[in-house]
């Protein structure tokens, strides 16, 4: 980090009055910790490795030294690469850039899949300044020959840690092949993993590390809570209860782990007429998403019902709660989730259900982010259903699967794989098929020869002795 005393406002900063006066008309008067400490560095040429949460205003602390950078329109390929793990991302890149980039002439786009590549193609041909991409488009259109790349001078990856988690590592590689070697590379993460550690390493020349916070800690304006529940049903009945207080939770997200739960919950909340609700994930089209996302920020809807596929994409400043209706597997998610809220100098809570099997996966998130959340007690209000047998189940199995990595003699709840039901008839406990049971090979060799018998071990060994006793007599 620099040791020149850090500015008290953006006008400290080397920007030009274009920059100054985009910043100025977005209400931001005074610089966050991550811009005060990466502006200057990025200004003066360095490369940066960044450790910053979401919301603690990292786009612009690469964004405004880029915007500076590049200056004005020129020719037609890109001179400034943005690498983005989701095209949520890429979309709200696109839009704060676009912002501060407003009293200039620069043309800033942004690449991503989910659409077909026709559009994106001939405005790419029309000059682009500042590209922003996921890395299979870029590599696809590239490919292509529809994109050049060799006048690339700045690279920015955000949300390394993401492209890690999304298996980006290769086409990264590729990327680094095809660019300039000689360019200035930013790396922004809000945790720092080891796959981060090793790719900051593959492109990044005598990087100057700023962490204003320590890895993976979770957002300061949050208040995290955390509710142990049983089941699936039980956590439905939580989240009516609470969403009973209107003017508290008043635009919501809620997390979970799978699309058949994001689904399960939007429908409940549209049948108890709550409030207007959306769900967002994988099987959704982009149009479909990108509308619900722009109502969510317009405040037109109170419930987003995600899937982590959009915990990083989505910047709305008043976000009243995060809700982790299943806890995260990967653990680094939590702290992405839970950064939706409390952004922009406000404050937001997070609320967490966990039943038994994930109890385990939040010890873990607690030592991760290094802090304790208060466990509190199911509200009386609320009625604990019974859980299913096929729920249970699947809890027991997880929990099984966790121990076994913990201590791998241990056989666990279903290591007896046969419960007999009925003479010739079995079922397997893992899947709860049933079958019958086949003759083993003993009794296969006498179906298919009566006359033959096996002979006992007593009398084998019988059979023996007599046959010593009669050598000795000879």
């Amino acid at each position: 980090m620099s040791d020149s005393p850090q500015p008290a406002a953006f006008a400290d900063f080397k920007l030009n009055k274009q920059l100054l006066t985009a910043v100025a008309e977005a209400g931001f008067e005074h610089p966050t910790p991550v811009q005060e400490q990466t502006i200057p560095l990025l200004l003066a040429g360095h490369d940066v490795l960044a450790i910053a949460q979401t919301g603690t205003g990292k786009t612009a602390a690469f964004g405004l030294p880029l915007l500076m950078k590049v200056k004005y329109a020129q020719g037609v390929n890109p001179r400034a690469l943005i690498l983005a793990p989701t095209r949520e991302l890429a979309m709200q890149l696109e839009s704060h850039l676009r912002k501060m980039a407003v009293h200039t002439d620069l043309r800033i786009f942004a690449i991503y899949g989910g659409l077909g590549p026709k559009t994106q193609i001939e405005t790419i041909a029309k000059g682009v300044d500042i590209l922003i991409a996921t890395p299979g488009r870029l590599m696809e259109l590239y490919l292509k020959g529809n994109l050049v790349l060799k006048e690339i001078k700045t690279l920015v990856l955000d949300e390394a840690d993401k492209m890690m988690d999304m298996g980006f590592m290769p086409q990264i590689r590729r990327i680094l092949e095809v660019i300039p070697s000689k360019r200035q590379n930013v790396l922004f993460s809000a945790t720092m993993p080891d796959k981060v550690s090793v790719l900051s390493e593959e492109f990044l020349e005598f990087p100057v590390r700023v962490e204003v916070t320590p890895a993976a800690t979770s957002a300061q304006n949050v208040t995290q809570s955390l509710y142990e529940v049983p089941n699936l049903l039980t956590k439905i009945n939580l989240l009516e209860y609470l969403f009973l207080d209107w003017d508290a939770f008043h635009r919501v997200m809620i997390f979970t782990r799978t699309k058949e739960h994001a689904e399960n919950v939007a429908s409940f909340l549209k049948r108890k007429s709550h409030g207007e609700v959306r769900a967002i994930h994988g099987n959704k089209g982009q149009n479909v998403r990108i509308n619900a996302m722009e109502a969510f920020k317009a405040g037109e809807i109170r419930f987003l019902v995600a899937t982590d596929v959009a915990a990083r994409g989505i910047d709305v400043p008043q976000v009243s709660h995060v809700i982790n209706f299943d806890v995260p597997l990967i653990y680094d998610d939590y702290v992405h989730r839970i950064g939706r809220t409390g952004r922009a100098q406000h404050t937001g809570a997070a609320i967490t259900f966990a039943n038994e099997a994930e109890m385990h996966h939040m010890a873990r998130i607690e030592e991760l982010i290094n802090q304790k959340i208060p466990l509190l007690p199911l509200p009386p209000e609320v009625k604990v259903m019974e859980t299913q047998f096929d729920e249970q189940q699947g809890m027991d199995r997880e929990i099984d699967e966790r121990r076994r990595r913990d201590d791998p003699s241990f056989l666990g709840a279903f290591h007896e794989r046969k419960e007999y039901v009925k003479p010739g008839v079995t079922i397997d406990k893992r899947t709860g098929k049933t079958y019958k049971e086949g003759p083993n090979r003993s009794q296969k060799g006498n179906k298919a020869n009566p006359s033959k018998k096996t002979a006992s071990k007593p009398a084998v060994k019988a059979a023996k002795a007599a046959m010593a006793r009669a050598k000795r007599r000879k």
